[in-house]
């Protein structure tokens, strides 16, 4: 009887051992009494942040990386609307892609889609379209680009 005793107490210390290692987080004291960072929308795994991705913002827009393309969604609040830029790069060297057909399916707060057309600027090297919607919230947007029959997408958002 002794023995089952020892056995259940060192059973149950081997538990909690166990439970309260689980469960330690070992976080800092923060006395920094700053407020909390704004919350982070979550994103597909292919628009994950541009550090995690390896990739960075040159522009500092939103980043993807989708294969060997670099897409960057750079937006602009303007009193006609919002300017939209996408700066599309290929290989480590991030060389502009100038013949792709770009476009954009833009949801709005009501929940009703939109389709942009963007158009190459060369001297910026980079495409552009206006997106006309004033509403204020949060505008998903998936972007596509056919390169010469190859398909890229990226997803982004902008809040008005």
């Amino acid at each position: 009887m002794k023995t089952l005793k020892s056995s259940l107490i060192i059973l149950g210390s081997l538990g909690l051992l166990f439970l309260g290692a689980c469960g330690n987080d070992n976080k800092a004291s923060d006395t920094n009494t700053s407020p909390a960072s704004p919350p982070v929308a979550s994103q597909p795994a292919s628009s994950a942040p541009a550090a995690a991705t390896g990739a960075q913002a040159t522009k500092g827009g939103q980043v993807v990386q989708s294969g060997a393309y670099h897409l960057e969604f750079v937006t602009e609040k303007e009193s006609t609307g919002t300017h939209l830029d996408l700066y599309l790069q290929k290989g480590d060297k991030k060389e502009p892609v100038a013949d792709a057909k770009v476009t954009a399916q833009v949801q709005l707060p009501n929940g009703k889609q939109q389709t942009l057309a963007f158009k190459y600027d060369p001297e910026g090297k980079h495409y552009a379209v206006m997106f006309p919607g004033k509403d204020p919230g949060q505008y998903p947007v998936k972007v596509n680009a056919d390169i010469n029959g190859e398909k890229v997408d990226g997803r982004f958002t902008f809040t008005q």
